[in-house]
């Protein structure tokens, strides 16, 4: 008859317990696959399959009782580490808002907004499309498999135990500050287009002050604005690759730091 100890009962739980914790954290912050739109029951169930997956070839884990201090210390670093991932992640989308929101306040559709099913928020509708839009590029270079495949990497690199330190924070931080050169970088040539667009306008008022340039203006910045968002499409997923893999290898360095590794 098998009979386990508790011992041999609280070293079982741990080695699905604690990498389900760390997964549910990543799930609660992760903007494609933690999406708040996907039902709490399917995130849930999402964050066990993984953990089935991936909790059999972790290395056998240290005995921690879960109702001890270690055990929760052991816990606070299970979903620290899943949260860095999650919000180095989610900066990407929080780039491309701030890209959009720059183009749709020169385009004059600042006060146009949608509801944003990522954040829960109302968006303008540029920030908006391209959110969406960044969604499908991402998920068609399999961009939610490089995030599981990091995923199951930080058990290795950073695996259950240790101690739980400020280090990668600080990193998450440096990162994070990137948003808004990035989303510049990302809007520049449609706010570049529009302020040449504006100074033509600026010329013609001038040139022609009988020039309602309430009736004209608009509709040029408008037509000039979404032509050249059309244009930039193409280079778009490009930029995605680009920012996508610096955001995982910074949530990598940061759960590194956070581990302690």
């Amino acid at each position: 008859m098998l009979t386990l100890s508790s011992a041999d009962l609280d070293t079982l739980l741990a080695q699905f317990f604690f990498p389900l914790v760390r997964i549910l954290a990543w799930l609660a912050v992760d903007p494609m696959l933690g999406n708040k739109e996907i039902p709490m029951r399917v995130r849930t169930m999402l964050g066990l399959v993984l953990t089935m997956a991936i909790a059999p070839i972790l290395p056998p884990a240290a005995h921690v009782a879960l109702a001890s201090g270690d055990g929760l210390l052991l816990l606070s670093q299970q979903i620290a580490i899943g949260v860095v991932l999650g919000f180095c992640l989610r900066v990407v989308f929080a780039i491309v808002e701030v890209a959009g929101s720059l183009m749709g306040m020169q385009m004059g559709l600042s006060f146009a907004t949608l509801f944003d099913p990522i954040n829960g928020a109302q968006t303008p509708v540029i920030s908006q499309f391209l959110v969406l839009s960044t969604v499908l590029i991402l998920f068609a270079f399999n961009g939610h498999h490089l995030v599981i495949a990091a995923l199951a990497q930080s058990f290795i690199d950073v695996p259950i135990g240790g101690t739980l330190t400020t280090r990668g924070f600080v990193t998450v931080l440096h990162w994070s500050g990137t948003m808004f050169s990035t989303g510049l970088h990302i809007a520049l040539p449609v706010t570049a287009a529009l302020l040449a667009t504006n100074l033509t306008i600026g010329m013609m008022s001038r040139a022609a002050p009988q020039l309602n340039i309430f009736a004209v203006g608009f509709p040029l910045t408008l037509g000039a604005g979404f032509l050249v968002l059309y244009l930039t499409l193409a280079y778009l997923p490009a930029q995605l690759d680009g920012i996508w893999s610096q955001a995982i290898e910074a949530g990598v360095a940061a759960m590194r730091g956070v581990g302690g590794q």
